[in-house]
């Protein structure tokens, strides 16, 4: 039963920062994010940083500041050479991830630099995940090193399957030889961003991760798709590939939860 959405953004306002590869022509308000919510019965979520506000937190932490931390958190981005003071900052505000947007050609850490080893090590003392957003053709020749961290990977939207058959697809490839995929988990967010069907790749995934280690996300305002899809439309999909989505691993990775009673 899904109980979260565990991949949205909020921004209140539209500002364009250096190097940004899509603006949105509208903002996406927290009103209307918990809107959708209420209409499908959902108890919280997790606002993830939109790409092309970078490394400026403040509307997700105006937005957690707002929210009961119980049932709402927040997956920022910052730069690898973040300072703890602010690192700390943020978890205080609610954040309990970091993301790495790599799609597209963008530069991607290399895990044996010392500035990212450094990042790491910051990461695990506040018990942080890495949320990794990169085609899935891409990421599966780095998916063992990558779980290899010593950190959870959550891996967005389906892992953006690269093949229509999931039998031939690298990234679910990759995943079935990794000896150990206790800190892999993935997010089932985003159908359109792939130009096939991916409910047979969310089966097949379903059936090689460990138990309770996928999150349902809306992908709310669907950035680049804002005309082509809906928050029902991509709920209902959701709805009809597993019933899986419950309270563990959103409290695992984001210490959201519902009360008791």
């Amino acid at each position: 039963m899904i109980q979260f959405d565990c991949h949205a953004h909020v921004y209140e306002t539209v500002s364009i920062k250096a190097g940004a590869r899509y603006v949105p022509s509208r903002s996406a308000p927290l009103s209307d994010w918990l809107a959708h919510q209420a209409a499908h019965g959902l108890k919280g979520g997790v606002i993830v940083q939109v790409s092309f506000l970078g490394t400026d937190n403040s509307e997700m932490c105006a937005a957690l500041g707002k929210l009961d931390r119980n049932r709402f958190a927040g997956v920022g981005v910052v730069p690898l050479d973040v300072a703890d003071e602010e690192l700390d900052r943020l978890v205080a505000a609610g954040m309990r991830g970091v993301r790495w947007n790599l799609v597209s050609g963008a530069p991607r850490p290399d895990p044996g630099d010392a500035a990212v080893r450094a990042f790491l090590r910051k990461l695990r003392e506040r018990t942080l995940h890495l949320e990794v957003h990169l085609e899935g053709d891409v990421l599966a020749p780095l998916l063992p090193a990558l779980v290899d961290l010593g950190v959870n990977i959550v891996v967005d939207h389906f892992g953006l399957p690269s093949h229509p058959k999931p039998s031939e697809d690298p990234f679910i490839e990759a995943v079935r030889n990794l000896w150990d995929r206790e800190a892999l988990y993935l997010k089932f967010s985003a159908p359109y961003r792939t130009a096939f069907d991916v409910r047979p790749h969310a089966e097949e995934l379903l059936s090689l991760l460990p138990a309770h280690h996928v999150v349902w996300g809306s992908d709310w305002p669907h950035t680049r798709h804002e005309d082509r899809t809906s928050y029902a439309e991509n709920f209902d999909i959701a709805k009809k590939i597993d019933s899986v989505f419950d309270m563990v691993a959103p409290y695992k990775l984001y210490g959201i939860r519902l009360e008791r009673g």
